[in-house]
């Protein structure tokens, strides 16, 4: 059973590349992803942690509130203009194996929409066909602060972990430096680093977690 995006709820979610196939074959690819992502998820979810490695990527988001949700669809023209946020709310959709909950609906529409259009454009430049990612992407839901500073410990250390890289900092497509960083950016920074209490703790969290990651056996599911 897959579990329903809920608004205001926090979620782990990762995916792989179909088979052996990559995910990215280049820099310009991975900057094209996350275009994508800025362009058609980042208006209904929040961002707190992710990495981009070439065969899988993971992401720690939260969706937005219901109202903000609302607002967004009636924008993009999904919701007509003589339905209102209450009304909207009651929507019952029957659809086999699927949550009830027409914000969940939508909201996998959005991320289907974007998966579809990554694996379009990639397709289109490598000239291949087919699926580029699984059959489905996988969602955990993220029940507390704890759990959150877990998950953010472990997309950051990923790449060391597949042994990408042997440092955090030196892999390039996470949010890891976003939050240590002054510059704008798409990521809950102040969030992120509240989880902490500090910058400092931060780092040090991040530390002890790569010592732990490279005294101990390698798995393959490390999340």
């Amino acid at each position: 059973m897959i579990i329903p995006f809920e608004p205001d709820k926090m979620y782990h979610i990762y995916n792989h590349a179909n088979g052996s196939d990559l995910l990215f074959h280049s820099e310009d690819n991975y900057f094209q992803f996350l275009k994508y992502y800025s362009e058609l998820l980042a208006p209904i979810l929040d961002t707190y942690a992710y990495c981009l490695m070439p065969n899988h990527f993971h992401w720690l988001v939260k969706i937005k509130s219901e109202k903000e949700i609302f607002d967004f669809l009636r924008t993009s023209g999904k919701i007509a203009d003589d339905v209102g946020f209450n009304e909207f709310k009651q929507i019952k959709v029957q659809i086999p194996n699927q949550p009830e909950n027409i914000f969940s609906i939508h909201l996998s529409k959005h991320f289907a929409n974007f998966f579809n259009t990554y694996t379009q454009s990639l397709n289109k430049q490598l000239k291949r066909k087919g699926n580029l990612f699984g059959q489905s992407f996988h969602r955990k839901e993220v029940v507390d602060h704890l759990h959150a500073k877990e998950n953010i410990l472990q997309v950051h250390c990923n790449p060391v972990h597949h042994k990408y890289t042997q440092s955090i900092e030196e892999w390039k497509f996470s949010s890891f430096k976003a939050h240590l960083s002054d510059k704008p950016t798409m990521i809950k920074r102040k969030e992120v680093i509240d989880l902490f209490d500090t910058r400092e703790n931060f780092i040090s969290c991040h530390n002890e977690k790569l010592e732990k990651i490279k005294s101990a056996p390698f798995k393959e599911e490390f999340i």
